[in-house]
């Protein structure tokens, strides 16, 4: 198997590239990224590119998947227009050109920020991403264009990915000496291992998969306690006052991405992961408790 990836120096590529270049049934990995690729194997060959300025046309034919991780997260001081130039302009022709090419399989990974919020949603729960995380919303306007174009092309939608190669800011995040005081209950979240959802990725490569997959580990965790269990002296502080000094940090420094992304974890969000387990045979094999312990 021949496979084509996009977003190839990305934090989740680090953990899918080893895992493809050591299975048998792959005979080789093209990646391609904006930033230089410091993984090295002999299955591995990679082209430090803009997606927006590459030809799928003139790269895809000769390969029989497209895995599709270049996204933009956190956008910092990039411009909103360039990051949905990339978010959703270059990813609709990549997409839409494999499946023109005929590529057997055709890999999006997408987010459960699509859903915004809800309790044990399955892949049928409306998309409804939070009003202003730009991220959500472009996964989101991705998401409904594929499905009224290509809805066989498959989407996975992991929830907060944690391991050793995660967003550095979930790690500053859960470090931090303070948490959001939230209305109580806490809001009910939950997490998947990089390594589960590398795994889930090349399940897709193997099995009749289509449309669109949840995945997170079992257990649910709330952002208060993540916190304490690393800061047990941390201290809350009202929900406005975060999102201010995030917005003031932002603005100023262009660390992160529009405060937006906090009104996520203001609400629960819990996934039904069922469809993976019964069509993937897949499942996490890291818990919540087990992630949030060994940071």
């Amino acid at each position: 198997m021949r496979i084509f990836v996009t977003g190839s120096s990305s934090h989740l590529a680090q953990a899918l590239l080893p895992m493809l270049c050591a299975d048998n049934a792959v005979d080789t990995v093209f990646g391609m990224d904006l930033h230089a690729s410091t993984f090295r194997h002999s299955k591995f060959s990679a082209l430090q590119a803009d997606i927006r300025q590459v030809s799928p046309q003139s790269l895809l034919p000769q390969y029989d998947a497209l895995i599709h991780l270049a996204w933009v997260v956190l956008r910092g001081k990039m411009p909103l227009q360039s990051m949905r130039e990339i978010n959703v302009g270059a990813s609709q022709h990549w997409l839409a050109t494999a499946a023109e090419l005929s590529v057997s399989r055709i890999i999006h990974l997408s987010s459960a920020s699509v859903y915004g919020q809800g309790e044990h949603l399955d892949e049928n729960a409306p998309l409804s991403p939070i009003r202003h995380f730009n991220y959500a919303e472009h996964k989101a306007e991705l998401e409904r264009w594929l499905i009224q174009h290509y809805p066989n092309i498959i989407r996975l939608r992991p929830h907060i990915i944690l391991g050793k190669h995660a967003q550095p800011l979930l790690h500053r995040i859960l470090n931090l000496p303070i948490y959001p005081k939230l209305p109580e209950p806490q809001p009910q979240l939950q997490c998947v291992h990089e390594d589960d959802v590398a795994r889930a990725i090349i399940q897709t490569l193997k099995m009749p998969a289509q449309g669109p997959y949840n995945l997170a580990a079992p257990d649910y965790f709330n952002l208060r306690t993540a916190i304490m269990q690393n800061r047990p002296h941390a201290t809350g502080i009202p929900p406005t006052l975060v999102k201010a000094g995030l917005k003031l940090l932002w603005s100023t420094t262009g660390f992160g991405g529009e405060p937006g992304w906090f009104d996520g974890v203001s609400h629960s969000l819990t996934l039904d992961c069922s469809k993976a387990e019964r069509e993937l045979e897949w499942q996490a094999q890291m818990s919540a408790a087990q992630m949030l312990g060994a940071r």
